[in-house]
């Protein structure tokens, strides 16, 4: 699977790949909003269509047309085997409106070139839109590179493909209105995309073949990148350091826990954010017992430490460079062999602090406190992420659509539904306070690990908000968006990728002042 953009200014007539793509608004000069001059073939035939109705007169709608089937009379004929026209509405003056419009729009082309296995394609898109030319390509690109993603999976017959791969290099032709930092703007999103692929490719992977020591190998790999440093603590590192609740969620599996750490610090005056992304390669509730319906899913309960993973790739290529970034994925499965953790037990974490263990399939806080923690110790950043698929109760109180946010600061929160907001990956913000973290008060230890079924979602960041004192923290809850996200044509059904781009828009546009 191969998709790559490029720009040049070619004469649309004179493109001669499998598709060339028209995005018109819905205003009656549309076409000459593209920065080019149709013709009066084309400019009778969208005519036409718009009397129609079948594409101006609503949103979103798409028609193909094949110039070799048209009457060119005396006019030189435009060479690309098919033209795809697609509508859209360019009225639309929210500015993170029109970028989700436009990136469902990319992902529907992506979907339509797959169908014809295209090649080489190119784009036109309107001029005069509530975003710059060249911010409206990348969201543009953005959702047909998302959109063409594809898993090949575990196959004998490798042609038997429900969603085959695409293999596209889309050109962006700015026409006679040429689009400022366009370039720098389609590598921004190839390196996103690429983060995302991780993120995606990790997820779909089978428990049996990702494992604890997988992510382990994933950032030592990513350590050979410039400017990334990794680490890997094995399970003898974890019980020196004193991770005990790391190693006791582990001690159910035959496979070892890892504690990966990749550090991205381009100066040492800057402030430091930490990311930890729970990295439970597969939960099956331990002795607690998920019901088996579903329970092949939570091999995904690892994608927030996939995320965690893709963020720190595409840093050094981003270039960001007023923000130090120390990532931390705590992996392991937790299930249920003859020396798995039991209802009742207590154990130790790494800063000192007891824990009852009433339910042992509330495990995903006790490797992200026990990692929390011990980030905080070892590298005392100004704020801390973490993303993790940490409770049901997310997606019962959010579905599919939202994902949960927690904090202990204002500012930060801000950030991050904002950054949300601009990548159509929103958030819904939850509250925190002594009235639920009351609900974990054990008779028997500092705290115990679940409260009862209400506010499931929020006594989890509570446990969580414990081990994190006065730095400002925020915990990002995508159980319900990780995978199953709502519906649209970049992301395909599976692991969405939800978090990657979110968290690299909230690094990159960091206020540092």
């Amino acid at each position: 699977m191969t998709i790559s953009f490029c720009t040049e200014d070619a004469n649309p007539q004179d493109f001669s790949g499998d598709a060339l793509i028209l995005i018109l608004g819905r205003e009656e000069d549309a076409a000459a909003r593209l920065g080019c001059k149709p013709g009066k073939t084309l400019a009778a035939a969208l005519a036409h269509l718009a009397d129609c109705g079948d594409l101006l007169a609503k949103p979103d709608q798409m028609v193909w047309l094949y110039p070799a089937l048209m009457r060119w009379g005396r006019e030189k004929p435009w060479l690309a085997q098919r033209l795809l026209l697609l509508g859209l509405d360019s009225a639309v003056t929210d500015q993170n409106q029109l970028a989700e419009k436009l990136r469902l729009l990319g992902g529907l082309v992506a979907g339509q070139l797959r169908k014809i296995q295209a090649k080489e394609a190119a784009l036109l898109w309107p001029d005069g839109l509530a975003l710059s030319r060249s911010e409206a390509a990348a969201q543009l690109a953005t959702g047909f590179a998302l959109g063409g993603y594809s898993f090949s999976g575990y196959r004998l017959d490798k042609e038997k493909h429900s969603r085959p791969p695409l293999d596209c290099r889309l050109h962006f032709l700015p026409g006679d209105a040429p689009a400022e930092g366009l370039q720098e703007s389609l590598q921004r999103v190839e390196i996103e995309a690429a983060a995302v692929y991780r993120a995606r490719d990790m997820a779909n992977t089978p428990a049996n073949y990702w494992t604890p020591a997988s992510f382990g190998k994933q950032a030592l790999q990513l350590g050979k990148m410039k400017k990334l440093k990794a680490s890997v603590l094995d399970r003898a590192d974890l019980q020196r350091q004193g991770l005990e609740a790391l190693l006791a969620v582990s001690r159910g599996s035959a496979e070892p826990p890892t504690l990966s750490v990749l550090e991205y610090r381009p100066a040492k005056s800057c402030p430091t954010v930490l990311l930890v992304g729970k990295g439970l390669t597969f939960d099956s509730g331990g002795l607690c017992l998920k019901t088996p319906a579903n329970m092949h899913e939570m091999k995904y309960d690892m994608c927030g430490g996939a995320v965690v993973m893709a963020v720190m790739q595409a840093l050094p290529a981003l270039g960001l460079r007023d923000l130090n970034v120390v990532g931390l994925v705590p992996a392991t499965e937790n299930l249920s062999g003859a020396a798995a953790v039991k209802p009742g037990d207590v154990v130790r974490h790494f800063d000192g602090r007891y824990s009852e263990i009433v339910n042992t399939d509330a495990e995903g806080r006790l490797i992200l406190a026990d990692a929390i923690a011990w980030g905080l110790a070892a590298f005392r950043p100004d704020a801390v992420l973490d993303v993790a698929t940490l409770t049901g109760a997310a997606i019962v109180g959010l579905g599919h659509h939202y994902s949960g946010l927690l904090s202990n600061n204002e500012t930060l929160a801000a950030r991050l539904l904002a950054a949300g907001e601009a990548t159509g990956e929103p958030f819904w913000r939850l509250p925190l306070g002594t009235e639920y973290r009351k609900q974990l008060d054990s008779t028997v230890a500092d705290i115990k690990n679940a409260g009862d079924r209400s506010g499931g979602t929020i006594t989890a960041a509570c446990y969580l908000q414990e081990f994190v004192g006065n730095t400002p923290w925020a915990h990002l809850d995508i159980a319900g968006t990780a995978w199953n996200f709502t519906k649209k044509a970049y992301v395909p059904k599976g692991p969405s990728g939800v978090g990657v781009r979110t968290l690299l828009h909230c690094l990159t546009h960091w206020d540092t002042k």
